[in-house]
């Protein structure tokens, strides 16, 4: 089998801001297998939060034997960003080559539409409020926040859309003392969900303070052995494929972390259509769907996903699986 990566780059319609920085363009790895004139696809987006790089991924995927499997794969590389982009590759391959359906073949159901939540970036209230308006027929809005000053930005989104339900993602930029008061305030305003609200390794906290809206772990949780820690703390995990080390490792996560009664989110770094259309299959049947990364490109992949409005359909097995 030959392994080959590139890195590619898509410009985004809009910067895109969290509490760590802004950005304007989705730098991925695409990875690819080709073996007995069958080739199959998976992309990556390295996280500098977790110590990857684009050079770094590269040259873990470009450490991999030639006869690489996927079962091998979960032990010869850690969870993260290039095993991700491997193992999701070594799925579609294996998919092309039998003629058969990535579902199918890990069997799942046939999968059906999803509605995913839509990210609006920090900003202040102001063009909060006004991006909020502009997307407020959205059934569900994604806000970043994360600083001292939250509480206008919420009160404005709001404001801008009434009826949408909200998720809020404080990238773990909150203190204890930040939370604690503005989680009442969170209920008032309709949030359904809240996701990392405190620093990975510093949210002990969250087993002693009041939840009053469900809290999601998304720094804080990456592949199964996560999931022992966050008792008591979360109530709901965040499964994205670039923490979990790809699809394999995702789908069984999923499991065990229904099995140990958490709720499930689905979530994406700001990718292309490729990224997302393995993450569709964990999605299904998610509390909550995150995979809005191609609505925030002003270019995507040829064979994209398509969203009409904030439902994503079934991926085209032109682009993946």
């Amino acid at each position: 089998m030959t392994i080959t990566t590139k890195t590619e780059r898509f410009p985004l319609a809009e910067v895109f801001t969290i509490s760590r920085g802004s950005k304007t363009e989705a730098a991925v790895v695409t990875a690819q297998v080709v073996r007995g004139g069958v080739t199959g696809r998976g992309e990556c987006v390295p996280y500098a939060r977790y110590g990857e790089s684009l050079d770094s991924v590269t040259a873990q995927i470009a450490g991999l034997p030639g006869d690489v499997t996927r079962a091998a794969l979960q032990s010869q590389l850690p969870p993260g960003a290039a095993r991700n982009a491997i193992d999701c590759a070594l799925w579609d391959w294996e998919a092309k080559q039998a003629g058969r359906p990535v579902w199918e073949i890990a069997g799942l159901a046939a999968p059906g539409p999803v509605t995913t939540a839509y990210t609006l970036s920090l900003d202040t209230p102001e063009r909060m409020r006004a991006a909020a308006a502009r997307q407020a027929a959205r059934p569900v809005l994604k806000i970043k926040l994360g600083t001292e000053d939250d509480m206008a930005r919420l009160e404005a989104v709001r404001e801008g859309a009434p009826a949408a339900r909200i998720v809020v993602d404080a990238n773990e930029g909150w203190t204890v003392e930040v939370y604690a008061a503005l989680a009442p305030h969170l209920k008032r305003l309709g949030v359904a969900l809240v996701e990392q609200p405190l620093p990975a390794g510093a949210d002990e906290a969250l087993a002693e303070i009041a939840r009053p809206v469900s809290v999601c772990a998304d720094e804080s949780c990456h592949d199964r052995a996560s999931l022992a820690a966050l008792k008591g703390r979360y109530d709901v995990i965040n499964i994205k494929l670039d923490k979990t080390g790809g699809l394999t490792e995702a789908l069984a996560m999923r499991d065990a972390a229904r099995a140990a009664g958490f709720g499930i989110m689905v979530g994406c770094m700001v990718g292309s259509s490729l990224a997302m259309a393995p993450a569709f299959l964990v999605a299904q049947g998610a509390a909550v769907v995150d995979l809005d990364g191609p609505l925030l490109l002003a270019a995507d992949r040829d064979h994209p996903v398509r969203y009409d409005g904030s439902v994503m359909q079934v991926p085209e097995p032109a682009l993946w699986g």
